[in-house]
């Protein structure tokens, strides 16, 4: 799908929905959202810094006391058990949002791999809200790494929202737009409509899997978890097109979407990777050759 200013300018649906059983792609297809659920994540955490209830630069442990006091990973000792150190200084929403705030991914990092095993703490594919209390791989803005921190940023909108974040998304963002395929859980009649999971083969040939569903079983992940079409997706994409305001709904103001889309990370360096799990992803650069900033919309 394709969209300006006026509206939507394309459309089109081709292929299988499975490789193996072969249901077509249609326009209204289901799809898991994965990483950008995280882009809804910053929206709804904008709109609750634009009523006062949180603070870009504030310490987000006044919110979260489980990160009033984040630990940094320095390695491991002879024993292999990990050394661990006070972070230099507080993690704040700003850092969250733009993945500075010094958490990984264990699919891309291998010290986080390593101190899952040696200290017991679950791993993030178990969807245990545990898995969430991993220490920084370095000080709060000192570089970026993508990682887990718009889980945190999810564990924020609940707390200043009293809501669970699948309500608040429903409530002050799907709803308002008329996202009706958007949600944390689907129904059967949805469901027939998915689009199936695959992983690739020793031998590069892609074969479909059922992913656990859904993948968040002890919290909503704001990092990942949605269902969605094209179409539902496109008008959340439309709204932040046109300043904030979509389908007769305002959720954020011109300036907030103004400064959503600005460099908010200074001189640092985004948007590469290398996988740690080459069985689950690739190594990637979003803009290969290109200086890549961040914003305040993942």
């Amino acid at each position: 799908m394709a969209a300006n200013d006026k509206g939507v300018i394309y459309e089109g649906a081709f292929g299988a929905r499975d490789l193996v059983q072969g249901p077509a792609m249609t326009l209204d297809t289901i799809f898991r959202l994965a990483s950008m659920t995280k882009a809804v994540t910053s929206v709804a955490a904008m709109q609750l810094v634009e009523q006062g209830k949180l603070q870009l630069d504030q310490p987000i442990g006044n919110v979260l006391p489980e990160l009033s006091a984040p630990q940094v990973l320095e390695g491991f000792d002879d024993s292999g058990a990990p050394r661990l150190r006070p972070a230099k200084r507080p993690i704040t929403l700003r850092h969250l949002l733009t993945h500075t705030a010094g958490f990984g991914y264990e699919f891309l990092n291998a010290d986080l791999i390593r101190y899952v095993k040696t200290s017991g703490t679950p791993s993030g594919s178990t969807g245990k809200l545990a898995s969430l209390r991993m220490p920084l791989l370095f000080d709060p803005g000192d570089r970026w790494e993508y990682g887990i921190n718009l889980d945190w940023v999810g564990r924020a909108v609940e707390a200043v929202s009293g809501l669970p974040l699948e309500v608040y998304f429903r409530q002050h963002v799907f709803a308002p737009l008329g996202m009706s395929d958007t949600d944390y859980v689907i129904s059967s009649a949805q469901r027939s409509r998915l689009v199936s999971a695959h992983q690739r083969k020793p031998d590069g040939s892609l074969e479909p899997i059922t992913p656990p569903d859904p993948p968040w079983r002890e919290f909503w992940s704001g990092g990942g978890g949605l269902y969605s079409t094209g179409r539902d997706y496109l008008v959340f994409l439309q709204m932040l097109m046109h300043q904030g305001r979509f389908n007769g709904a305002q959720l954020l103001r011109p300036q907030t979407v103004t400064l959503m889309g600005q460099n908010q990370i200074g001189d640092i360096r985004a948007g590469v990777a290398k996988t740690a799990m080459p069985e689950r992803s690739n190594d990637f650069d979003f803009f290969p050759g290109m200086s890549c900033k961040w914003g305040l919309v993942t």
